[in-house]
C-alpha cells in the first residue's frame, strides 16, 4: 500500500487538471495520476481555447470560480480575437490560438507547484471498491493507492482505438496507449458504457504553405484576455490564415468515400456533430464546394500548422490529395496525418448533478468520460468534480450550479437529465437564459460563489464587489441626469445618426438608442472616468433592459420549481397517476427537484402536476 490520499484524480487532461487543483486548493491531500507527465493538459486536437458555441463562456465561468484554464491561455496564446461582434452580447465569444507546448508546460508547472497536490506518472487499471464505496486505485505495476475519493478524467483513453483508413489499433491518442483494463473494470463494476469517436485533421509544415494565396487573420488590436485577473497588456501575436476547398477537393473526397472509415464501418461510435470531418461534410452537404479551411500555427517553436476544417481519418495517400487540392497547400508537406479515435464513455444518467456516481459512493467523473467533447466542457466538469469531491470529505454542502446561474449548470444538467447520443458540445442555443449568462458578466455571476467556496481570495472578490457597485452607481446617475430638447442637442443627435428629441429624457433613455454609445453621451454632459469593463456592462444593461427584465422574471419562475426538492429515496413506483414511461425515467434519473424532473424527456406536464401535489407537503415553504 502507498500513501493515503483524500482525493485521487485519474487523468491529467483539462478535466483532471482543474479537478486536482480545486481539491488541493480546498485543503485536501490530492494525487493526480497520468500515463505520461509530458502530456499534461495536452491540446490533442486544435490548440485553441474558447471560440463560438459558448466555449469562451465556460472558460470565463471556470475562471470566475477560481479555476486555471483562463490564466494559462492568457500566458500562452499566439493569437486572440473576439468573435461574433456583429451580433448581440449573448453570443460574443473570445477565442485564442495557443502555443500548445507552452500551454502544457505552464499548466504542468502549476500542478507541480500546488500545495497539497502530488503529481505522478502511472497507469490505473482498476478501482478499489468495498461495500459500494471507492477506496482507492490499483496501478498497472500492482501498487494499490488508497484514497477516500476518486475522480475519473480519462478523456479518450478508455478502450481507445485509433483509426486511419482501414487500420485500427489501440490508443487513446496517436502514439499513446489506451486504458483497456480500466474500461473493463468499470463494466465489471456495473457501469453501462457506450462508444463515441472524435477525429483530428492533418498538420502541415509551415514552410511548405503558399501564404500569398491565403487570407490573413490577425489578432485583436486591443488588449483582451480570458481571465478576470490577467493584466491587459498588448503583446506581439502570430497571424492565422484561411482558405477554401475547391471542386477538386470535393471530387477527391466524393470519389474515394468507400475508403472513409465512416463508410467502411471502421468507426462505429458517433462523432461530434459540430466538428464534422471533410468526408462527412461532403456526404451531408453534397452541393457545397467551398468549405472554409483555417490554417493555424501550433506554437512558436514548431513548424506545424493545424488545418481546421480538414478533419479526416481517410488513408494517408488520400489525405495528401485532399490537402494539395486546396489553394495555398498545393505543395504542402504533411507532418502528422489525421486520424479518428474511438473510445468508451459512461452513459451520464449514471451520474448525479454533483458528478458523483450513482453506483459507487465517492467516485466522481469529469470530461469526455461523461460523453462531452472539447477542452472547455471537460475543464468545466473538472472544477465542479474537484470541488464536490473535496466538499464531501470536508463535510460541506455540494455545489450545483443551476441553469440560471451559468453555462456550467446547463452543461451538467443536460448530461445528467437528458443524456446525450453524440459527443456533447456546449452552445449558446442550449441556454434558456443566455442574455443573462454572457461571457462578459461571468465574474459578477459566479465569483461570489468562488469566494464562498474558498477558491477566490478576498482581494479578487473585492474587485467584483467594487465593479458591481460602480455599475449600479453609473446606472443610477444615468437615470438622474436629464437632457432637454434644445436646438443644440437635437442637432447633435441627428449628426450622430440618431432620431430627433421631442421632450426632456434621461441619459439612460438616450443610451437605449441602439446607434449611440456611452462615449456619445459626452456631447450632452461631462462623463465620469470609468473602466471599459464598467462601460460595457452599463451599455448592455441599458440597451437590453426590457429583455433582461423579462429573463429575470423567467428565472424567478424557474427557481420556484427548482426549490421544490424531491427526496433521493422517493419511490415513484408507488405514485398512482404517473405514466409508465415517466415512472421509469424518474426512477432511473432520480431528479433532485421538480424543475429537473420537468426537463426529463418522457415526463409530461401532467406527470409534473401529479408530483407537485404530492410534494407540496414536503416543501411547505414553497408556493406551487
Amino acid at each position: 500500500m502507498s500513501s493515503n490520499y483524500q482525493v485521487i484524480v485519474v487523468g491529467a487532461g483539462h478535466a483532471g487538471c482543474e479537478a486536482a487543483l480545486a481539491a488541493a486548493r480546498l485543503g485536501c491531500k490530492t494525487l493526480i495520476i497520468t500515463m505520461n507527465l509530458d502530456t499534461i493538459a495536452q491540446l490533442s486536437c486544435n490548440p485553441a481555447i474558447g471560440g463560438p458555441a459558448a466555449k469562451s463562456h465556460l472558460v470565463r465561468e471556470i475562471d470566475a470560480l477560481g479555476g486555471e484554464m483562463g490564466k494559462v491561455i492568457d500566458q500562452s496564446f499566439l493569437n486572440i480575437r473576439m468573435l461574433n461582434l456583429s451580433r448581440g452580447p449573448a453570443v460574443h465569444a473570445l477565442r485564442a490560438q495557443a502555443d500548445k507546448r507552452k500551454y502544457t508546460a505552464i499548466m504542468s508547472l502549476t500542478l507541480q507547484s500546488q500545495e497539497n497536490l502530488h503529481v505522478r506518472q502511472g497507469t490505473v487499471t482498476e478501482l478499489v471498491v468495498e461495500d459500494g464505496q471507492v477506496r482507492g486505485v490499483k496501478l498497472k505495476s500492482g501498487v494499490i493507492i488508497p484514497g477516500e475519493r476518486v475522480i475519473l478524467a480519462t478523456g479518450t483513453f478508455l478502450g481507445g482505438m485509433i483509426v486511419i483508413g482501414d487500420a485500427r489499433y489501440p490508443g487513446g491518442r496517436e502514439g499513446e496507449p489506451s486504458a483497456d483494463q480500466l474500461s473493463r473494470n468499470l463494466s465489471d463494476l456495473g457501469f453501462k458504457l457506450s462508444r463515441f469517436q472524435t477525429a483530428t485533421p492533418p498538420r502541415v509544415h509551415a514552410d511548405s504553405v503558399d501564404y500569398t494565396k491565403l487570407t490573413e487573420q490577425p489578432g485583436s488590436e486591443r488588449p483582451i484576455r480570458f481571465s478576470f485577473d490577467s493584466p491587459l497588456n498588448q503583446r506581439e501575436q502570430m497571424p492565422c490564415w484561411y482558405t477554401r476547398t475547391t471542386d477538386e477537393t470535393i471530387r477527391v473526397v466524393r470519389e474515394n468515400l468507400e475508403h472513409s472509415p465512416i463508410k467502411t464501418g471502421a468507426v462505429s461510435g458517433k462523432g461530434p456533430r459540430f466538428c464534422p470531418s471533410i468526408d462527412r461534410k461532403v456526404l451531408r452537404f453534397p452541393d457545397k464546394l467551398d468549405h472554409q479551411i483555417f490554417l493555424e500555427p501550433e506554437g512558436e517553436y514548431t513548424k506545424e500548422i493545424y488545418c481546421l476544417g480538414l478533419t479526416t481519418a481517410m488513408p494517408e495517400h488520400l489525405q495528401k490529395l485532399v490537402v494539395r487540392s486546396i489553394p495555398g497547400l498545393e505543395n504542402a508537406q504533411i507532418m502528422r496525418v489525421g486520424y479518428a479515435v474511438e473510445y468508451d464513455f459512461i452513459i451520464p444518467s449514471q451520474v448525479k448533478p454533483t458528478l458523483e456516481s450513482k453506483l459507487i459512493s465517492g467516485l466522481f467523473s469529469a470530461g469526455q468520460i461523461n460523453g462531452t467533447s472539447g477542452y472547455e466542457e471537460a475543464a468545466a466538469q473538472g472544477i465542479i468534480a474537484g470541488i464536490n469531491a473535496a466538499h464531501s470529505i470536508l463535510g460541506r454542502e455540494p455545489v450545483i450550479i443551476s441553469r440560471a446561474q451559468g453555462y456550467i449548470g446547463v452543461l451538467i444538467d443536460d448530461l445528467v437529465t437528458k443524456g446525450t447520443d453524440e459527443p456533447y458540445r456546449m452552445t449558446t442555443s442550449r441556454a434558456e437564459y443566455r442574455l443573462l449568462l454572457r461571457q462578459d458578466n461571468a465574474d459578477l455571476r459566479l465569483r461570489p460563489l468562488g469566494y464562498k467556496i474558498g477558491l477566490i481570495d478576498q482581494k479578487r472578490y473585492q474587485k467584483v464587489v467594487d465593479k458591481e457597485n460602480k455599475i449600479k452607481e453609473t446606472l443610477a446617475w444615468l437615470e438622474s441626469v436629464q437632457v432637454s430638447p434644445t436646438k443644440e442637442v437635437r442637432e447633435k443627435l441627428i449628426s450622430l445618426g440618431s432620431g430627433d428629441l421631442k421632450k426632456a429624457v434621461t441619459l439612460h433613455e438616450i443610451l437605449q438608442r441602439p446607434e449611440l454609445s456611452f462615449a456619445d453621451l459626452a456631447h450632452f454632459t461631462t462623463l465620469p472616468d470609468l473602466e471599459p469593463q464598467i462601460i460595457e456592462q452599463v451599455e448592455i444593461e441599458c440597451k437590453f433592459k426590457g429583455y433582461i427584465e423579462r429573463q429575470v422574471r423567467q428565472v424567478e419562475e424557474f427557481n420556484r420549481l427548482e426549490a421544490i426538492k424531491i427526496p433521493q429515496d422517493f419511490d415513484y413506483e408507488k405514485v398512482t397517476g404517473l405514466r409508465l414511461e415517466a415512472r421509469e425515467k424518474l426512477q432511473t434519473i432520480k431528479p433532485t427537484s421538480l424543475g429537473q424532473a420537468a426537463r426529463i424527456q418522457g415526463v409530461s406536464p401532467g406527470d409534473i402536476g401529479v408530483l407537485m401535489v404530492l410534494l407540496k407537503g414536503e416543501n411547505k415553504d414553497v408556493s406551487a
